[in-house]
């Protein structure tokens, strides 16, 4: 901005005109030294020129000095030359910055005002980002002072207090430019070629490679480059291919966790800028920014505390060990086939040797001291490689695959579902839940709250306006309303409307207050000062504030809470006309009558009173809390969620039992719990509904004999929640719990799964649970569990499918091995069977959406096995058919299809693989006939059946050397395609057989 002024400069213009003036100061220093040493070299220069032309001059010759009579005359000539040059830049800046002088009356100054940036960069120029970090990280003290404290250094950082820093798109580059972003350098992701080391890793993968390089050196060998080559070769590729899709699908569902993470981290706080308060992401802060932190919420960055009402103590929470599933499972199987491995290893090894096996010729392979050295060898490798590939067959490593992928899934369906996923063992979990515990206010309800009745004393004041309340009541109520409330009111030029931020209960009653009682709240809280502040309790259902009016010995103490906690401590109430009236026992019991009605609307009723304090500069620790006066009682709405009433009869349908905890009083719990369903407002609530205090007096045995039939408790703390959760669970109760509030921590942390509002819920909350219910709705809560038990069911199917692959492979090599010394599949086809059952089988039936079915039955208990009875008779059924089919094929197939052995051989591959393709129908269903129902919705699953048949076709007509097959006939395809067609009637038959005629399991396969 430019001026003229004819007045003396400003002092901030002084000081910038001394600094510039030290500046040039400086450089005439330099210049001096420059100067110097320059006269320094061109007098010997002269003096030598000199010399030389004036020795044979007619002139006398001045003196001749000494070096050091010549050292000293050139200082002195440059002392001489620095101060003539010094007074001279002196003169210069006098006119150059004449603003260090008086301005005369004649003469005109031209200022140039700095601009807003400039100010920005020369403060950020007194601190720059390593002194900061150096400061916070080192919490000195001391070092803080010497920048004056934490406002000074605030003023330093161009951040007001009260209206924080400014949100100009230009304001805030700076601010990054200068001390950096709120973001951290995150670790390099693992790229694809990490996992596919990380899966080469495997033991039985190594072990396989090596016998396919030394099937691939003694084959070249033998037989040459031309015909050795393709053994080794094809078990080399087959085991590539199995580690690439192995690790190409670990890399996307890592992609996918990681995108889970990153959202999960971003974290929404609260800032000041421009005087106005707005939500924004934790990563979006700079330095300067001032964050308003409550209770519970996360501290998004170093900082420095500039003002608040109460600490926050650090809150510990104890932990808990979760068991990975399937462990024990994986175990047993696992032992099974590599005794199996061993077995064939064994036996194929004996008939090799006691000439047993024939070559392709039909002669002994083995010859004692006829056959050479490398047939030995190359027999000896491939017979390894067989016994191997078994085990890679038969161990179950495509459940953690399937199970990743069951969950990966489903959690990225839950987020489109408003559910968020922390951790993945809470997706199963909440499959075998048998009580959820919830909050009422905004899981239950819409939270949308709004004061729909108010009274003043006994006295209703519906239909009634501001103006026909005593002034000096008016006055009082505006007092308690605003000075005790943590909500903000800001009111922008640009609109008429006032914008009111805070939590739900606290917009309601402000929005009340400015809008219907036209109270001026802004006003109210400049004229006072908050001396202390106790906030909100869960335990005393209050909260309360000491003020004083500025210039005033007025002091107040203002509380607000539960309407029948309240009256208990008031000896007195207003009036309409602003008389002040006793509260007698029959005037208790009115106005306890009233409260009880507001709380039978379902109304939650808020209480205000006040208690005026004497004595001069008076500020309390512990506010005083008795002998108050009511000044009037508020009744705020809170509707219950249109959908709330069909999700909790889903879940009684499901047997999931339903347990209401709030804070709220008896009457206005007990009409939500009525109007959701809950309970039954025709029967006698005394067993099913409780307060949170006689729940605790319960002796251990009472509780444990009544906890079942209670539904609600009302008036509990955060401790009573953590007793019913403590005390379900010690009942045999698989136990989920909704919260928001920081000291719902140790419940949520205590049980089963834990569920945390994403709106209303603190930081501390979120942490301690294991879903985020993003929207806070109740219904969101019944489709985690409904996700929970597709989870579940989708891993039995797995197994289910896994199982049957893993037995009907075990038991043909095995067989044939000891029978005929020879297995019927080689190792690339078993390689390309454990691709088809690990990867894609897993991915098809890991994407199944949940049904209604799933909601009619009971939960899964805690000790019930995960592979159940019904499972059992599925795989048996399927597996000794396809045992029986595979072996007749074996034996009987040349004759029966009039075929060669290698024909033989391929229609016994592509039957095993196709009755593979046909069974994953069958374990889309576990107890249900049809298993078609649903299938055309789940395209990935088609998808992945057509790609399975399609890889199959081209492996036995176009890889037959790859995959040692011959090509097939339509007539031979048709017979391969309905004898793996049979496995549906089978299936169907065997869901016949009821599950309760089926014998108890002589074994159990839990968690």
């Amino acid at each position: 901005m430019l001026s003229s002024s004819t007045t003396p400069p400003k002092k901030g213009n002084r000081n910038l005109n001394k600094k510039n003036l030290k500046h040039s100061l400086r450089f005439v220093f330099f210049l001096s030294v420059f100067a110097a040493v320059s006269y320094r070299i061109s007098s010997t220069v002269t003096v030598s020129s000199f010399s030389s032309s004036f020795s044979s001059s007619m002139y006398p010759l001045p003196p001749k000095y000494n070096r050091t009579q010549k050292r000293l005359q050139i200082v002195f000539r440059a002392i001489y030359f620095a101060v003539s040059l010094s007074k001279k830049a002196v003169n210069t800046n006098a006119l150059l910055f004449p603003s260090v002088l008086h301005h005369n009356p004649s003469y005109v100054a031209i200022d140039v005002q700095p601009s807003k940036n400039d100010r920005l960069e020369r403060s950020f120029m007194e601190i720059d980002r390593k002194a900061l970090a150096d400061l916070v990280r080192e919490k000195n003290s001391d070092r803080l002072h010497t920048y004056g404290g934490a406002k000074e250094l605030a003023a330093i950082l161009q951040t007001d207090p009260e209206a924080g820093i400014s949100s100009a798109e230009g304001s805030i580059k700076q601010r990054i430019d200068a001390f950096g972003s709120n973001t951290y350098r995150k670790p390099p992701a693992k790229s694809l070629l990490r996992f596919l080391l990380e899966a080469s890793k495997d033991s039985m993968i190594i072990i396989l490679l090596v016998c396919a390089v030394l099937s691939l050196c003694f084959g070249i060998k033998q037989n040459g480059l031309k015909e050795g080559w393709y053994d080794g070769a094809s078990i080399i590729v087959a085991v590539i291919l199995v580690l690439g899709v192995s690790a190409i699908s670990n890399f996307k569902q890592s992609k996918q966790f990681e995108k889970l993470s990153n959202e999960s981290n971003n974290i929404r706080i609260v800032v000041v800028r421009d005087g106005r308060r707005q939500q924004m992401s934790i990563f979006k802060i700079v330095v300067g920014d001032i964050v308003c932190l409550k209770i519970g919420d996360q501290i998004p960055a170093d900082g420095l505390f500039l003002d608040g009402r109460q600490s926050i103590p650090a809150i510990g929470y104890k932990g808990h060990r979760w068991l990975w599933s399937h462990a024990r499972y994986i175990s047993g199987i696992g032992k099974v086939g590599l005794l199996v491995a061993f077995l064939v290893l064994v036996v194929l090894l004996i008939r090799y040797f006691t000439g047993q096996t024939k070559d392709e010729r039909g002669q002994r392979e083995f010859k004692a001291r006829q056959t050479s050295t490398g047939d030995i060898m190359n027999s000896i490798i491939r017979i390894i490689a067989a016994a191997v590939t078994i085990l890679v067959v038969a161990i179950p490593e495509g459940l953690p695959l399937a199970v990743t992928l069951t969950l990966a899934y489903s959690m990225k369906q839950m987020v489109m579902d408003h559910a968020m996923v922390r951790k993945l063992s809470a997706c199963e979990t909440m499959g075998s839940a048998t009580t959820i515990c919830t909050d009422k206010t905004g899981t239950l309800t819409l939270n949308q709250m709004q004061v729909t009745e108010f009274w003043l004393g006994n006295e209703p004041m519906k239909g009634k306006t501001p103006t026909d309340i005593a002034p000096d009541v008016g006055q009082l109520l505006q007092e308690s309303i605003g000075l005790n409330s943590t909500g903000e009111i800001y009111t922008s030029p640009s609109s008429p409307n006032p914008e009111i931020t805070g939590n739900p209960t606290e917009s309601a009653i402000l929005n009340w207050a400015v809008f219907d009682m036209k109270m001026d709240i802004n006003t109210t809280k400049q004229e006072y000062e908050k001396l202390h502040v106790e906030v909100f309790n869960s335990e005393k259902k209050r909260s309360g504030v000491l003020v004083r009016k500025n210039h005033s010995e007025t002091v107040r103490v203002h509380w607000k809470g539960a309407a029948e906690m309240i009256l208990a401590r008031c000896s007195n109430y207003y009036m309409e006309n602003g008389t002040v009236k006793a509260i007698d026992d029959e005037e208790r019991k009115q106005l306890e009558i009233i409260i009880e009605k507001m709380a039978g609307k379902s109304l939650r009723c808020i209480a205000f009173a006040f208690k005026s304090i004497a004595g001069h500069g008076v500020i309390c620790e512990n506010l005083p809390d008795t002998q108050l006066t009511l000044l009037g009682l508020v009744g705020l709405k809170d509707p219950c969620r249109p959908e709330v009433k069909a999700a909790v009869k889903s879940c009684r349908k499901a047997g999931v039992n339903i347990k209401v905890i709030t804070g709220d009083n008896m009457f206005t719990a007990k009409s939500i719990a009525i109007e959701c369903g809950i309970l039954n407002g025709n029967e006698d609530l005394e067993d099913t509904a409780v307060e949170g205090i006689t729940f605790r007096n319960y002796s251990p045995e009472e509780r444990m004999a009544k906890i079942d039939r209670i539904l609600l408790m009302a008036r509990s703390s955060p401790f009573d929640k953590l007793l019913m959760v403590q005390s379900l669970k010690q009942k045999g109760h698989v136990v989920a719990v909704t919260g928001d509030g920081t000291n719902d921590a140790p419940a949520l942390k205590e049980a089963d799964v834990g569920l945390s509002m994403g709106i209303q819920g603190t930081e501390v909350a979120k942490e301690s649970s294991d879903v985020v219910i993003l929207d806070d709705n109740f219904n969101t809560v019944v489709m985690v569990l409904r996700w929970g038990r597709c989870v579940y069911r989708n891993i039995q199917k797995f197994i289910q499918f896994q199982l049957t692959v893993n037995i009907t492979a075990l038991c043909i090599n095995f067989i044939a091995a000891v029978s005929a010394g020879e297995v019927p599949l080689t190792a690339v086809q078993l390689l390309w069977v454990n691709l088809i059952m690990d990867t894609l089988g897993a991915l098809a039936l890991a994407t199944e959406q949940p049904n209604n079915d799933l909601m009619e039955c009971r939960p899964v208990g805690r000790r019930e096995p995960l592979i159940t009875k019904i499972m059992w008779r599925n795989l048996i059924a399927q597996a000794l058919y396809q045992v029986t089919i595979i072996l007749i094929l074996e034996f009987k197939g040349s004759s029966i299809f009039h075929v060669n052995e290698k024909v033989e051989h391929t229609i016994i591959f592509n039957s095993f693989v196709l009755c593979q393709v046909f069974n994953e129908f069958n374990a889309r269903e576990l107890e249900k006939k049809n298993v078609f129902r649903g299938v055309l919705k789940n395209k990935l699953f088609l998808s992945i059946i057509g790609m399975t048949v399609a890889l199959q076709v081209v492996m036995v007509e176009f890889l037959k050397r790859f995959a040692t097959t011959e090509r097939l006939n339509w007539v031979q395809w048709v017979s391969c395609i309905g004898i793996a067609a049979l496995s549906w009637p089978i299936g169907w038959f065997v869901k016949c057989i009821p599950s309760e005629r089926l014998p108890s399991l002589p074994f159990r396969t839990t968690f």
